[in-house]
């Protein structure tokens, strides 16, 4: 019993190559499509919590994410010049028997998703886009051919093009700050993930990604950088790295390729339900996005399409199965997206903890959302 026999997916990242996985182990015929000619040239490393964890096992790709990435159990807190001020056990919101966090490259998981969706009979092809969706299912490609299919997934990202073809409306806001990433080796004294709030930046972080790698990370004010060069950006980020002490001193000493240097701006939003028109459907970025506060993008993309290959394979209804998916994903997807934006609110306001009678309750928050996430969604 399932409520379609052929789906087209728009977009070969975490949400779209969960999709296929899922949906093409259970006999459905799937389609993947990717504007980008190779899913695994961009990007610097990512953050998995346990329950992006838990979806991974569900994909069978687990063992490759172990092997090329680099698992840790506690979170450290930090002063600017680098003096531990705390070593916490992190949530291990994907159970027991899985590691709290792992860090690995993320072109490397790009690349595990789009092989396992090979491997289990997706039909992929890059570099290829959709130039019109109807309700109905029927598809025009930007190669020039044509399709018609039982349903159609955008999970083609925040400025997703099937959920402007579609009209749903969405509208994504900015946050106000900045990130500039960095990818680089790893300095032997790196283990886990370091966080200090405060100090040049709002949060200066680091995660080890491999054994020879990490990615590090220093937030701002948002700011246009477009106008910089490759070297100005570097001699930048190396100005403002070197305000911080510790294990910083070794990481801004290995940030010497501007190639490997990127800079986005936070933003947010959550489409309101429903999530679909027709035999057209959202999911991914497509349907929410958050700033990195809470380590959360990509998990919350695999559980959308966790949940939607579920409701999609145990019902013989459309229609049916895609309101349930957004039921059960819109509450989890809103509270992690808020609580996101909260923690990023509270740095540019400098709200001031409880304790000096404030609001920014950041422990709080954190542990409320880990205890909503070792859920299983």
């Amino acid at each position: 019993m399932t409520a379609v026999q052929s789906v087209l997916v728009v977009g070969g990242g975490a949400a779209g190559c969960a999709t296929a996985i899922l949906l093409a182990e259970a006999g459905v015929a799937v389609d993947l499509v990717e504007i980008k000619p190779d899913v695994a040239t961009t990007g610097s490393g990512i953050t998995l919590q346990g329950n992006a964890l838990r979806a991974l096992r569900d994909l069978g790709v687990l063992d490759g994410v172990l092997a090329h990435g680099y698992a840790f159990d506690v979170l450290g807190l930090r002063t600017p010049d680098g003096s531990v001020l705390a070593e916490i056990p992190d949530s291990r919101t994907g159970g027991d028997d899985l590691p709290a966090t792992v860090g690995m490259p993320r072109p490397q998981l790009a690349r595990l998703l789009l092989d396992r969706a090979v491997d289990v009979g997706t039909k992929v092809r890059l570099a290829t886009t959709v130039t019109s969706v109807s309700p109905d299912g029927d598809v025009a490609f930007s190669d020039g051919s044509s399709g018609h299919y039982d349903l159609v997934v955008g999970a083609d990202g925040v400025r997703s093009r099937v959920r402007e073809l579609a009209g749903i409306p969405a509208a994504v806001d900015p946050v106000g700050m900045g990130i500039w990433r960095v990818f680089t080796s790893r300095p032997a004294s790196i283990e886990r993930t370091d966080l200090t709030y405060g100090g040049a930046a709002y949060i200066a972080g680091y995660c080890p990604t491999g054994a020879d790698s990490i990615y590090a990370y220093l937030v701002e004010d948002a700011q246009d950088r477009t106008g910089l060069s490759p070297d100005e950006q570097l001699a930048t980020l190396r100005d403002l790295a070197g305000q911080y002490g510790g294990p910083w001193v070794d990481i801004r000493e290995r940030m010497t390729d501007a190639a490997r240097i990127n800079y986005t701006h936070f933003e947010s939003h959550v489409v309101e339900a429903p999530w679909h028109r027709g035999r057209v459907v959202i999911a991914g970025d497509a349907a929410h996005s958050c700033p990195p506060t809470l380590a959360q993008g990509c998990a919350q993309a695999l559980e959308d399409a966790v949940l939607l290959a579920d409701e999609l394979l145990g019902a013989d209804d459309l229609e049916t199965a895609l309101a349930a998916y957004v039921d059960r994903r819109l509450p989890r997807a809103r509270t992690v997206v808020d609580g996101s934006v909260q923690l990023a609110r509270w740095l540019l306001t400098h709200e001031p903890p409880p304790q000096a009678g404030g609001t920014a309750d950041v422990p709080g928050l954190m542990g409320r959302t880990a205890a909503l996430l070792t859920q299983r969604p």
